[in-house]
C-alpha cells in the first residue's frame, strides 16, 4: 500500500481530504486515480475509502505555496464523484475553502500572527482570490469557539471569508447571458456567476412547492427531469458548453421565505439536493436578489433607490439560513450593476491527521 499524508477536515457544511500538492502526482490522471482510491469511488457507499457516500463529503483540497505575489497559498478544489470514476475541477468550493487557511498554517505555509491571521487564497479553479481570517491565539490555529452555522451541530471558531474578485470567474461575466431573465423550456430563469454558476428559478415553475425536504425532492423524477433539461440548455447559454458531465451550473429552486429570510432555496448540485446551500452558491443567489428584474428579486422588498448601498441578506435553505454581506452599486439596471464586496461567516474543524492508504498500483479507470 502507498501512504500519503493527509488531513481530514470539515470546512463549513462539507468534509474532505486536504493534501499538500507536493504529496500528490503532478500528472492529473495519476492524481485522480489516487483520489478515487482514497475516497472509495465509484461506489454509492464509498465503503472502501474515506468518502461519506454524498457529494458534500467526497471533496478534496490540494494546497501549495502560491505562485502569485498577491496570495499566500494556491487552493485547487476537486470533486470526487461518488458513484462514477470521475474527478472534476470544474468549480470552486467555498465550504472546503474555510479549511484551507487553517490547513496552510498547520502545514507551515503561512506563519501565524498573534491573535488572528489573514490568509490570502488563490482559488486555482477560477483564478479568483479570497481572504480567510483565522483565529490564531498564541500562534496556533484555534478550532473551538462560539460561532454557529446552520447545517453543522455545535459551535466553533469563526472563519470570516472575503471574496475579492469572483464575479464571472467561471462564465466570464456576472450575468453571463447578458439578461436579468431568460426563458428556457417556458420557464423564467436567472443565470448568475458570482463565484459559482447558478441558475435560479421558481420552485413552482417545475412542479415543486419549495417546502419539500431534500429527500422528497430527489424522489420527484418528473421535477428532476425538468430541472436537468433546463440545466443542459443553461450551461450553453452561460458559456460552460456541454454540462452533461459537469457539476455546474447548480440549480436553485426559489420559494417564499418561511423563517424571516429574503428567499427560501433548494439547490441541486446538480443532481442531488444540497442539505444546505454552497458558500459561493449563496453569494450568487444573494447577488441575483439585489438586482432589479431577476427571478430572485421578486422576493425582495427594495427601497426606492437601490443604486449604492451595503446589504445583509439571509438566504434560507433546508437546514437553516446563510447570511451574506454585500457592497453593491447600480442595482436598478443590469448595465450599471456591480458587486464591490461579498463576505460571509464559516467555521472549520480538523478531524484527523495522518496518512491515507491507497493501493500501490492505482490505475486510471478506463473511459
Amino acid at each position: 500500500m502507498k501512504a500519503i499524508p493527509a488531513y481530514v477536515m470539515r470546512g463549513g457544511t462539507s468534509k474532505g481530504l486536504y493534501f499538500k500538492a507536493s504529496d500528490l502526482p503532478s500528472d492529473a490522471t495519476q492524481r485522480d486515480a489516487i483520489l478515487l482510491a482514497a475516497m472509495g469511488s465509484p461506489d454509492e457507499r464509498q465503503i472502501d475509502g474515506m468518502g461519506g457516500a454524498h457529494p458534500l463529503t467526497s471533496k478534496v483540497a490540494v494546497v501549495s505555496p502560491s505562485t502569485r505575489e498577491d496570495a499566500d497559498v494556491d487552493y485547487l478544489f476537486l470533486q470526487v464523484v461518488v458513484d462514477e470514476a470521475r474527478v472534476t475541477d470544474a468549480q470552486n468550493c467555498g465550504n472546503i475553502l474555510a479549511g484551507v487557511g487553517p490547513y496552510a498554517i498547520e502545514q507551515g505555509m503561512v506563519s501565524a500572527q498573534s491573535d488572528v491571521t489573514d490568509v490570502r487564497i488563490h482559488m486555482v479553479n477560477t483564478g479568483a482570490l479570497a481572504v480567510a481570517r483565522i483565529q490564531t491565539p498564541n500562534g496556533e490555529v484555534q478550532y473551538e469557539g462560539d460561532a454557529a452555522i446552520d447545517g453543522v451541530p455545535g459551535t466553533a471558531a469563526p472563519v470570516m471569508i472575503d471574496f475579492l474578485d469572483v464575479a464571472g470567474s467561471s462564465c466570464g461575466a456576472l450575468f453571463p447571458t447578458g439578461n436579468a431573465i431568460d426563458e428556457i423550456n417556458g420557464v423564467a430563469v436567472t443565470c448568475v456567476d458570482n463565484g459559482m454558476p447558478v441558475v435560479l428559478l421558481h420552485a413552482s415553475a417545475v412542479g415543486a412547492t419549495g417546502q419539500e425536504s431534500p429527500a422528497e425532492l430527489e424522489a420527484k423524477a418528473d421535477v428532476k427531469a425538468k430541472i436537468e433539461a433546463i440545466r443542459l440548455q443553461a450551461g450553453k447559454l452561460m458559456n460552460l458548453g456541454d454540462v452533461t458531465n459537469k457539476t455546474v451550473p447548480k440549480m436553485s429552486l426559489l420559494s417564499a421565505p418561511v423563517h424571516g429570510g429574503v428567499v427560501n432555496t433548494h439547490t441541486f448540485i446538480p443532481h442531488r439536493v444540497h442539505d444546505a446551500i454552497g458558500v459561493l452558491g449563496s453569494v450568487s443567489v444573494a447577488t441575483a436578489c439585489v438586482l432589479a428584474g431577476t427571478v430572485a428579486s421578486d422576493y425582495v422588498n427594495k427601497a426606492a433607490d437601490n443604486s449604492s448601498q451595503s446589504q445583509i441578506l439571509t438566504i434560507e435553505h433546508p437546514t437553516g439560513a446563510f447570511t451574506v454581506e454585500m457592497d453593491i452599486s447600480g442595482a436598478n439596471a443590469l448595465n450599471t450593476f456591480s458587486v464591490k464586496r461579498a463576505a460571509l461567516l464559516r467555521t472549520a474543524r480538523l478531524l484527523m491527521r495522518g496518512e491515507v492508504l491507497v493501493p500501490n498500483q492505482c490505475q486510471p479507470v478506463a473511459e
